[in-house]
């Protein structure tokens, strides 16, 4: 299949295009300046696998949680492409994109995003069974979570430092976290085809990044109308 596919939940933005058999990946970790290279790369993955946008078959994104700024952007690049070519977008979990490679192991899975103000985005998966979803964690309650869990394996892009958060409380049982990342892109590609495959619809024009909790500004905003109200 041709494919354009976006994980843009975090920092690092990897973009890739797929034509059958061929593949061009291109990972950006630059921060906060993916909307100076996001237009570019597309066109870039997309030259080098010898494609356009009216050829895919498909379109792939992290759906959330994440960075909201990162998230907007990849879905406003998509958005425009669906609207000129009538492309169909599939959203995936930006946590089980990170947890799937690691789905056929005796582990509980954690796979976890840092969400700042000492909160971790994370979900628990066991045997492709979900212990616990997509949320918006603190500490205390991600240690509650798996006091009881024998075997633990964190993954995601923030796997070490949620390691070395639980290590000492958990010194007992076995916990580990993978070395090295895997190339995120591949797994969205993968996820986005079974869902193609199982005749799952793609995103409503309506639908946008699953988000867990309200923005800064959104945050200002509420107390300003607390205070005007008061």
């Amino acid at each position: 299949m041709k494919a354009l596919i976006i994980d843009s939940a975090v920092t690092k933005l990897t973009i890739s295009a797929k034509n059958d058999d061929k593949t061009t990946t291109s990972i950006f970790d630059i921060g906060m300046r993916q909307s100076e290279i996001i237009l570019s790369a597309i066109d870039h993955v997309l030259s080098k696998c010898s494609l356009t946008p009216d050829q895919l078959d498909y379109m792939a994104v992290t759906q959330g949680p994440g960075s909201f700024t990162g998230l907007r952007l990849a879905y406003s690049a998509l958005k425009a492409i669906e609207c000129a070519f009538n492309i169909p977008i599939y959203g995936v979990s930006s946590l089980l994109i990170h947890s799937y490679p690691y789905m056929d192991s005796d582990y509980y899975i954690l796979s976890c995003i840092d969400a700042n103000k000492d909160r971790f985005y994370a979900h628990i998966i066991k045997n492709n069974k979900e212990i616990l979803c997509d949320g918006d964690y603190t500490l205390e309650e991600l240690k509650e979570k798996i006091k009881d869990l024998d075997k633990l394996l964190i993954c995601g892009p923030d796997r070490v430092k949620l390691y070395s958060l639980l290590k000492d409380d958990f010194s007992g049982k076995k916990i580990r976290y993978p070395k090295f990342n895997t190339v995120t892109s591949e797994t969205l590609a993968f996820l986005a085809e079974e869902k193609i495959k199982n005749k799952e619809a793609p995103l409503e024009d309506y639908q946008g990044p699953v988000y867990l909790r309200a923005s800064e500004a959104e945050i200002v905003l509420k107390q300003k109308e607390a205070e005007n109200n008061q």
